[in-house]
């Protein structure tokens, strides 16, 4: 694996551990329940979270095999990253969850489910991104639903934003 996208994986594999540790001692009545109606549960935060990692990964595996005639990213790309950077940090600001997203959104309702998904997920980008030649690292193979087109190292620096953005809600929750 390329030492830059190393170094950004191993930094979302470390918040992912700290996020689950900090919800480990929630039953499973206290991980579903939402603060107030019509507002997400942990575990549904959580799912979303997974759900929106596994839809990458997926656009990705598809993406690679054509990378060789992908266009690199460029200047553009990097302003469109710290916008995006920028509004996950943000706090109040709320974003409408795509709709191909929120169809693909499979809520897991224990802990153990949550952690197993997102650990196969992370697994499966971990082997994807061990095989990714160089040459790859800044080709437009990610596609964030509001950004566009970025490349890979971007993937992983919007998975810990996101987490980032929802980590509020999942303290208020706690």
């Amino acid at each position: 694996m390329h030492p830059s996208l190393q170094k950004l994986f191993v930094a979302i594999e470390l918040q992912r551990k700290e996020t689950l540790d900090s919800v480990q001692h929630l039953t499973e009545d206290q991980l579903n329940k939402p603060a107030a109606p019509g507002k997400w549960s942990i575990s549904e935060i959580l799912s979303h979270v997974v759900s929106g990692e596994r839809m990458s990964l997926q656009y990705i595996q598809k993406k690679i095999q054509g990378a060789a005639q992908t266009k690199d990213t460029g200047l553009v790309e990097e302003l469109k990253m710290i916008v995006l950077k920028v509004s996950q940090r943000l706090p109040g600001l709320k974003f409408k969850v795509p709709r191909s997203m929120a169809e693909h959104t499979t809520v897991f309702n224990n802990l153990s489910a949550i952690s197993q998904e997102w650990e196969q997920v992370r697994n499966e980008f971990r082997l994807l991104l061990e095989k990714m030649p160089d040459e790859y690292l800044n080709k437009k193979i990610y596609r964030h639903p509001r950004a566009g087109y970025l490349n890979v190292k971007h993937a992983l620096m919007f998975f810990r934003e996101h987490l980032i953005h929802h980590t509020p809600q999942i303290k208020n929750l706690l």
